[in-house]
């Protein structure tokens, strides 16, 4: 079956629209996240691109279609297999541009992905764009590379935003698509804008990480629980013996200096038991690093607080770092380490945790940070257990109807830690086009995105679980 034909006999034969509002491109597809929302906002697939067998695999899966290609093949100076469209959705990997200054424009895109996205631009240009990157696109590091697909948009008509658009899952209630995930994104929208309306004007971003709806306070209205299965054993996500080791024994640490410290929250600087003074010889070395000129000043300071830290709870900290072999093989230098950012939480178990090269991250288990493609994945305190993969595909906004097939679980995270959130697509989508609806009404194609867009229910939830229902 077609991607066509596997939407004619779910989406639109489902009453929701006669025909589709609008024809959308999903380049760089992974396993369907723009797809996901764009289908449900009731717009038609006419293209769809994923170099990587898994993920495409996945993706024909769910949406009946298989998107393995390579964008690079179909989209060239002497190549454009890429049909005409309306919307064109891309989380298009950052490959650095040219530092040099000396060129502009098209030239200095050429040997990255997003030549290939300007490409496509050029030979169709589509009514609307919406790019997703990671946050890091917005920052300093990397002004010169927005500046430029800023920039070769407006020249090729689009009315685009220089202000980075950032937004995170996190700050949607669940009522709008929102997920207990903090997954800060840059979106770049643009509306194709020839006429130049409202040229001289800087449009804002449609969203920030500000952006609130209705009051929505996430720091006290998510409940990660929500999203969790109740069992505390599921195949594949069990903590092993050693791991539970390290967390009692924090937990242990936790508890003591809940008790010590009078119901004073840990201090917010890494607690590291290697740099605690607990030998003589070691009081010498780190007296010698905080005299070395070699040593960062950040360094300096971090070990100078824990050295205060330990003085001031040694009888405490000796006791406890004994009873649990701590500074023996049992504890990698990695697991020596606790960076404490759960606040008044009173134990370890009660936290959400990430097994990190720097040492043991804990958060208070409202929300989790961003789902990532390698192996951080996060330890839920109160299951004792990893999340699951259904568990994290739900904080993507894909349902429990969404199907990875027979994959291992470490493809699924992979995956879903590459992925993008449904509502936030559906959010940013819904924020732009309202922004720029005047332009868009300006022509049939905009109007039907207007309608379709605008009309919309503020979750894509209920649409997307009817359309993979019938799937």
């Amino acid at each position: 079956m077609t991607e066509l034909e596997w939407l004619e006999q779910t989406f639109y034969a489902s009453g929701m629209t006669s025909e589709p509002a609008f024809r959308f491109a999903d380049l760089f597809a992974g396993i369907g996240g723009f797809a996901a929302a764009l289908a449900a906002f009731g717009g038609k697939g006419v293209y769809s691109v994923e170099i990587d067998p898994a993920a495409a695999r996945v993706y024909e899966l769910n949406w009946g279609h298989s998107p393995l290609g390579d964008v690079t093949r179909d989209a060239t100076d002497t190549e454009m297999t890429v049909p005409a469209h309306d919307v064109l959705a891309a989380g298009f990997p950052c490959q650095p541009f040219s530092k040099s200054g000396a060129q502009r424009g098209m030239e200095e895109t050429r040997g990255t992905l997003y030549w290939n996205i300007l490409n496509i631009v050029r030979a169709h240009h589509p009514s609307v764009l919406l790019l997703e990157n990671v946050r890091n696109l917005a920052g300093p590091r990397h002004r010169h590379e927005w500046q430029v697909i800023v920039e070769t948009l407006r020249d090729e008509g689009y009315r685009v935003s220089e202000t980075p658009a950032v937004f995170s899952p996190h700050q949607l209630p669940r009522s709008h698509g929102g997920r207990p995930q903090v997954r800060e994104r840059v979106f770049l929208t643009a509306t194709y804008n020839p006429e130049g309306i409202g040229a001289g004007i800087e449009p804002e971003p449609v969203v920030t990480p500000r952006t609130r709806v209705d009051g929505f306070d996430p720091a006290s209205e998510w409940s990660l629980d929500d999203y969790l299965d109740p069992d505390h054993h599921v195949s594949g996500c069990d903590l092993s013996v050693q791991e539970k080791l390290w967390i009692d024994a924090w937990n242990d640490f936790v508890e003591l200096m809940w008790e010590e410290r009078e119901g004073r929250r840990l201090p917010g600087f890494p607690l590291w038991a290697d740099s605690w003074p607990t030998t003589a010889a070691k009081a010498a070395d780190l007296a010698e690093q905080f005299r070395s000129h070699e040593t960062p000043a950040w360094k300096r300071d971090f070990l100078v607080k824990n050295a205060a830290f330990y003085d001031a709870h040694r009888r405490v900290i000796d006791r406890w770092a004994s009873k649990w072999g701590v500074f023996t093989e049992a504890f990698p230098p990695s697991r020596r380490k606790l960076e404490w950012q759960a606040q008044d939480t009173p134990r370890l178990w009660d936290t959400v945790m990430h097994f990190r090269p720097s040492g043991i991250r804990a958060k208070r288990p409202t929300y989790l940070p961003a789902l990532v493609a390698i192996t951080q994945t996060s330890i839920i305190g109160p299951r004792g257990r990893r999340l699951s993969p259904r568990e994290a595909a739900r904080l993507q906004g894909l349902p429990d109807e969404f199907t990875f097939g027979t994959q291992p679980a470490s493809a699924t995270y992979r995956q879903l830690g590459n992925g993008v959130n449904v509502g936030a697509v559906w959010n940013v989508l819904k924020a732009h086009v309202a922004r720029d609806e005047d332009i868009l009404k300006r022509t049939p194609v905009g109007q039907r995105i207007v309608a379709a867009v605008l009309d919309a229910p503020s979750s894509p939830d209920d649409r997307l679980r009817e359309m993979l229902a019938g799937r």
